[in-house]
């Protein structure tokens, strides 16, 4: 059986959230109103920015704007975008997550990226650190290939256990001797499943499932990266106020 790492992208390889960029360019294209920005996404962003409100719900929301404004266009013209956004952003990672993907590669292991991004996004950022598969949320498109306005989501943790369940019998994968990599609560699934379980700059949400959930807590490593100083903490040693 193969060991297998399995990554976030948004907050754990990248270093911000792709999704934002994404709307600047759509805004500067006309695809998504600027005023979409301010009155829908904007308080969420500055709820969770004020550390008053959800980061999950800022992302959650930023993709439901997103799938209504894709409707009707041609998957070639988002496809140009997203291409533009990567090459653009593509390498603006965290420096410890990127060694980590070095690591994986040398030691053999299968290297996968699961993101609540959408498909496009993530295999072209699967192509550019050379990931051996990926999942992401899927936008379906008509027979024309204009995108419909539905999404199959990546995001929650159903989907990514799910996700992670396919790939373990795709390539005979032993998730006790693997790895994954995450940010936020929609992580927290893959978390249970492999044996070797890695917090990387989590959020609160993500720590408090952690905590709460003895399994886990006892196989969890936490990684915080300021600046160019990469710290490694023991979880119980987090001070959640």
């Amino acid at each position: 059986m193969k060991t297998a790492a399995f990554f976030d992208i948004d907050g754990t390889l990248y270093r911000e959230v792709f999704m934002k960029e994404l709307f600047k360019r759509m805004i500067r294209s006309e695809i998504i109103k600027e005023e979409d920005w301010f009155t829908q996404v904007k308080p969420y962003y500055d709820k969770y920015d004020r550390r008053v409100g959800s980061y999950d719900d800022y992302l959650i929301k930023m993709a439901n704007i997103y799938t209504l404004a894709i409707k009707g266009f041609h998957h070639s013209f988002i496809e140009h975008i997203i291409h533009n956004v990567v090459r653009d952003m593509g390498l603006r990672n965290y420096l410890f997550t990127r060694n980590r993907i070095k690591w994986h590669k040398n030691e053999g292991h299968k290297v996968i990226t699961i993101s609540g991004s959408p498909i496009e996004l993530v295999r072209e950022m699967a192509s550019l650190h050379d990931f051996d598969d990926y999942r992401g949320s899927i936008y379906p498109m008509d027979e024309k290939q204009r995108y419909t306005g539905e999404v199959i989501p990546m995001w929650d943790g159903n989907s990514k256990q799910n996700a992670i369940f396919e790939l373990r019998d795709l390539y005979d994968i032993d998730l006790e001797a693997s790895y994954a990599y995450g940010d936020t609560a929609g992580d927290f699934t893959m978390f249970k499943l492999v044996g070797h379980p890695v917090l990387v700059n989590p959020t609160r949400e993500l720590v408090n499932l952690v905590l709460q959930d003895p399994e886990v807590r006892k196989k969890a490593e936490v990684a915080v990266e300021r600046k160019d100083i990469i710290y490694h903490v023991k979880i119980e040693d987090l001070d959640i106020e």
